[in-house]
């Protein structure tokens, strides 16, 4: 019981920590996040407090009321963070790569399938909707890579659908906010075994990024290159 103890309280520095630290990443992108805040703790206090003595419950519902005020503070704030913290990714490159690496359970993904001289970048993310390519970069020329890889994708694995989305603001394009829920959204065709199946036959493929040209100068920052040669596992 005691290192159990001991392991909670080193963590909730911790947590706090964190915490702390996306407040002030997120009041960087969102100079009204602390009276947002404020204003949805007060008021949702406030109105549980008013009900409580119009019905002669003041303690109970203040105590409701306390407890709503900081679950809604806490979902603001979440929801604030996110929307802040896309605003500072969009148009930086690698920022689709971090997306898909928290999509979630159920994908594996391996970013920088393909990429050009120009560091556009096509990513890929394999699920029971099948084979979801992920272009970023420049609009024009980022079709003609995506084009390529697709029909790799079509000739390897035929019996697998092969979706693709550009990241973008433009017409036609998936903003970075919406790529998750939008991966999401597809329609789910293949069952786990298929998965397992596609993936490992996307694995023999070996190291694509070594038997590519690579693009002169620095990496993107936040760019991470695939590790082994392969997709790696959710």
């Amino acid at each position: 019981m005691a290192r159990k103890e001991t392991a909670a309280d080193a963590a909730n520095p911790g947590r706090l920590k964190q915490i702390a630290l996306t407040y002030k990443m997120t009041r960087r992108a969102d100079k009204k996040i602390g009276l947002v805040l404020a204003a949805v703790g007060i008021v949702t206090f406030g109105v549980f407090l008013a009900i409580g003595f119009l019905i002669g419950h003041p303690i109970y519902l203040g105590i409701l009321g306390f407890l709503l005020a900081f679950l809604a503070t806490a979902i603001v704030f979440g929801r604030r963070a996110e929307r802040a913290a896309f605003g500072q990714m969009e148009g930086q490159p690698g920022a689709a790569a971090a997306v898909l690496d928290n999509i979630g359970r159920g994908w594996t993904t391996t970013p920088a399938v393909a990429m050009n001289r120009n560091q556009d970048v096509v990513h890929r993310a394999v699920g029971k909707a099948g084979i979801v390519l992920v272009a970023e970069g420049n609009p024009n020329r980022v079709k003609s890579l995506l084009a390529a890889e697709k029909k790799k994708m079509n000739r390897i694995v035929a019996d697998v659908p092969v979706h693709d989305l550009i990241v973008g603001t433009g017409e036609g394009q998936v903003e970075l906010k919406k790529v998750r829920t939008t991966m999401l959204k597809l329609p789910r065709v293949l069952t786990g075994p298929q998965v397992t199946a596609t993936n490992d036959r996307l694995r023999a493929l070996g190291d694509l990024m070594s038997n590519m040209p690579l693009p002169k100068g620095p990496m993107p920052k936040g760019m991470k290159l695939p590790k082994g040669g392969g997709p790696r596992g959710r």
